[in-house]
């Protein structure tokens, strides 16, 4: 019996990190998603930093404009390079840390290509209120 291929795909990871008082003594995940390219994964970085520059004092607003203007090629150099790229900026109390890595997506089995089980109709989702595509239809 022949076993599927899996299929790896190689992209970027993002994240976004907080940590201030408010925080604790940890730092908060504050977004993360996956690109496919190292210009994609600094262009989400590059326009998250656009969204915030103008509420930053002085200094940490222009070294967060000279990241979005020249920085970032070193980080998608490092990404090209299959090597980790960070960029932080601190706003008195608060440090925001962007981390962006290379790594291999796995995929996993779609949640709509098997028929899920009973449990999983328990619940109706909060804004549609659709049944499932597996369900039963009893009407």
């Amino acid at each position: 019996m022949l076993k599927p291929r899996l299929r790896l795909r190689p992209g970027y990871w993002c994240e976004c990190w907080t940590l201030s008082p408010s925080t604790g003594r940890r730092p908060v995940l504050l977004a993360s998603i996956e690109h496919d390219s190292p210009g994609q994964a600094t262009r989400w970085v590059r326009v998250t930093i656009r969204t915030i520059a103008s509420a930053l004092d002085r200094g940490p607003a222009h070294e967060a404009w000279d990241w979005v203007r020249h920085g970032y090629k070193d980080a998608e150099d490092a990404l090209t390079n299959g090597e980790a790229a960070t960029f932080a900026v601190n706003q008195e109390d608060t440090r925001l840390e962007w981390i962006l890595r290379p790594v291999t997506f796995l995929p996993l089995a779609h949640r709509e290509a098997v028929v899920l089980p009973e449990c999983a109709y328990q619940f109706a989702c909060p804004t549609t209120h659709k049944m499932g595509r597996n369900q039963p239809h009893d009407g």
